[in-house]
């Protein structure tokens, strides 16, 4: 078991923070040369992506609990009839 939930968006954060930062240290470093306006679409589509990731993920978390408690609840007294009467 997981000690916590895997999140998508932070891990695309990550990546392309880490790619800006690689970019600079070998421009730094003198590789290669990187203008200095690279960051801006780089951290802005890296920033985007890793919402969508995020808001794709929470969707796709909310739909499987509201399953799993309607499946479950469903599945105990509707299925086989016995049990005790629901809401008294």
């Amino acid at each position: 078991m997981p000690r916590h939930e895997f999140q998508p968006g932070r891990l695309v954060t990550g990546l392309f923070l880490t790619v800006t930062g690689v970019l600079y240290v070998g421009d730094a470093g003198g590789l290669w040369k990187t203008p200095w306006f690279a960051v801006v679409p780089l951290v802005g589509i890296g920033l985007w992506l890793a919402g969508a990731a995020a808001v794709t993920a929470r969707t796709v978390r909310r739909r499987r609990r509201r399953r799993a408690s309607s499946g479950q609840s469903a599945g105990v007294g509707s299925a086989t009839g016995s049990g005790p009467p629901q809401g008294s």
